[in-house]
């Protein structure tokens, strides 16, 4: 019995010694955060960013705002999945203490999606960078990633340091078109500048419209008719190759008719020469256009 007993608390504190080990709680944080992070990434099993492997408040600390809660998380990252074909997602190292881990990671792939609004341009792309994690109870609790963006942004081609004046055009047309200065607006198109709407949106039907007045009475005109309180959200401008600007941005309303709201996601490529910006096209979540102006 004495021998029984003797065997029991020595197990228990194996048990206890095992648990408390610190070394052994970093060794399953690190195992956890590899194998999640390599089957969303290169088996592209975007559905495992759920409360089993994240902290329901699961948080990304980036700019201009951070992104929290395992949705907003799982549609920030969807970008990656839906962006990239053939991804190669690797952890060159990976250390940690207590709850957090620092990794070193590399990503290759091909840019054949939509990213962040950019459309597909086929081309590789090949960046490092390094995170530093939070676990939390054996899940993810935050992350932060640290990477050159200027190089990551040329390999798209996109250069933030070219064409300074083309973003100062649009950004100032954003600006007027906000505060309802419509003849500024039509100032900073050409007077034949070439505008197409997304192929599957109602105003689609008059593409391409050629001319201010054209996108005034065309576009404009129709759009506030539908949706008086219609406005542009969530702006950010990115420069692009061939003087040509990319805006992401959301589009936010009510419909007039049916009273439902609008919140979509949406892009526009601008291309400028001379100052004037002489074609636009729009690229939006039609779907979501269609469904709030259904009866």
């Amino acid at each position: 019995m004495k021998t029984t007993i003797k065997l029991f608390f020595v197990a228990a504190l194996f048990i206890v010694t095992a648990c408390s080990n610190p070394n052994k709680q970093v060794e399953d944080n690190i195992s956890k955060y590899t194998s999640v992070w390599d089957e969303i990434i290169n088996e592209g099993k975007l559905d495992l960013i759920n409360d089993s492997n994240f902290d329901s408040q699961i948080t990304l600390i980036t700019s201009p705002e951070n992104v929290v809660g395992i949705d907003a998380f799982k549609a920030y990252y969807s970008n990656f999945t839906t962006g990239f074909s053939n991804p190669e997602f690797s952890i060159v190292d990976i250390f940690g203490q207590g709850d957090k881990l620092v990794k070193h990671w590399k990503f290759k792939g091909t840019h054949s999606g939509e990213f962040f609004g950019i459309p597909a341009t086929g081309k590789q792309i090949e960046v490092e960078g390094s995170t530093i994690a939070v676990m939390k109870d054996g899940k993810i609790a935050q992350e932060q990633d640290f990477m050159d963006n200027l190089a990551f942004m040329a390999q798209l081609g996109i250069d933030p340091l070219l064409n300074t004046d083309n973003i100062s055009v649009v950004s100032s047309l954003y600006t007027n078109f906000g505060k309802g200065d419509v003849p500024a607006v039509l100032a900073a198109l050409d007077e034949k500048v070439v505008w197409n709407e997304a192929e599957g949106n109602a105003l689609a039907d008059r593409n391409p419209y050629i001319g201010p007045d054209a996108v005034l009475n065309g576009v404009f005109t129709r759009v506030l008719e539908g949706f008086p309180n219609f406005t542009l959200n969530d702006i950010v401008l990115h420069n692009m190759e061939n003087n040509q600007v990319l805006a992401t941005l959301r589009y936010k309303g009510t419909n007039k008719s049916t009273g439902k709201e609008l919140n979509s996601q949406a892009a526009h490529l601008w291309t400028l020469k001379d100052g004037k910006i002489i074609s636009f096209q729009q690229y939006v979540d039609t779907k979501q256009l269609h469904d709030v102006s259904k009866k």
